[in-house]
């Protein structure tokens, strides 16, 4: 299976026709992410046992929402119940929040899978990935390049297919920028056109919360399930 080829129409389409099943798609991306995150160091935390326990829910449920079984990985700056939290800084290395974020909810109750949190500049201060306290993201295209931040593990995972989107924040630039480096699509909404609760915040009066895909279709489908 050739994941540089897959969208979320695709994979979609493959589900509706019985070419492969949920947890067939996630089994690949998590082997996709065990092979290359040890070079890029786009994930912080791994969550594959709760994505093939939620792919396998899915696996003979009638495709009724727009992301079934879709994975996505989660800029650790957005808080998930259960699932640590860190801000990529040691102060929350232990972090385990008691709620998840409005917008990791919105995208989980349209079925997408999350297969992890990113890495990302820590407290979202940095524009290169480089200033993690778990260590700087790698550029997929080109391993001597910054990937861009802060939301650096955003950009890489989406662009070596690990994930087939990520969330991401921008305040100044934190989205658009390592979308621009990695030949990806940034989203940076309006502010406050996306609900920033559950989200730790950089500088909370110019917070927005956007999305890291690999086409603009993507971007537009995912900005009406996370508005609001």
């Amino acid at each position: 299976m050739d994941l540089s080829k897959l969208t979320i129409t695709s994979i979609l389409e493959g589900y509706k026709t019985k070419k492969f099943s949920v947890s067939e798609i996630v089994n690949a991306y998590l082997e996709q992410i065990e092979k290359l995150n040890p070079t890029l160091n786009a994930f912080i935390t791994i969550d594959g046992e709760n994505a093939l326990k939620k792919a396998k829910e899915l696996d003979d449920k009638e495709i009724t929402s727009p992301l079934h079984g879709i994975p996505m990985g989660i800029k650790d700056m957005f808080l998930t119940k259960g699932v640590k939290t860190t801000a990529a800084s040691n102060v929350l290395k232990d972090y385990i929040p008691q709620y998840t974020s409005t917008v990791v909810t919105k995208l989980e109750e349209a079925g997408a899978i999350s297969l992890g949190k990113l890495n990302h500049d820590a407290w979202a201060h940095g524009a290169s990935g480089e200033n993690s306290d778990f260590g700087p993201t790698k550029n997929p295209w080109n391993l001597e390049y910054v990937p861009g931040g802060s939301s650096s593990g955003s950009s890489a995972s989406v662009a070596s297919n690990m994930v087939l989107f990520a969330t991401a924040t921008d305040t100044g630039g934190s989205t658009r920028q390592p979308a621009s480096l990695t030949n990806t699509v940034g989203l940076k909404p309006t502010y406050g056109l996306v609900s920033r609760y559950g989200v730790i915040a950089m500088a909370s009066s110019l917070d927005t919360m956007g999305h890291i895909t690999k086409t603009v279709q993507e971007s537009a489908e995912l900005l009406n399930i996370t508005q609001g």
